[in-house]
């Protein structure tokens, strides 16, 4: 039923449509909206794989970077006294 599903004449009245309800002038700048974002859209699924690769490395690499951190040492904090408890002799 859908063997040749797009052919050459689909493309060509499918184009010829596009040019009648956008105009000559507006096609070209859908073009170029369209492959700004598509290569916006690449851009970005590249970081997102440099950002998964170094946490499927293993926890070694995270291990090491957290060894050469410095430690935080723990802060003690005190209540200030509250003046409705204090009595009055």
């Amino acid at each position: 039923m859908f063997r040749n599903g797009v052919e050459p004449w689909h493309i060509f009245i499918m184009v010829a449509v596009l040019v009648l309800l956008f105009g000559s002038k507006k096609l070209p700048e859908m073009a170029r909206g369209l492959g700004k974002s598509m290569r916006i859209l690449k851009a970005e699924t590249k970081a997102m794989r440099e950002d998964d690769a170094p946490a499927a490395e293993g926890t070694a690499t995270s291990q090491a970077s957290e060894a050469a951190r410095p430690a935080v040492e723990p802060t003690n904090v005190t209540k200030a006294a509250d003046p409705k408890s204090t009595t009055t002799a």
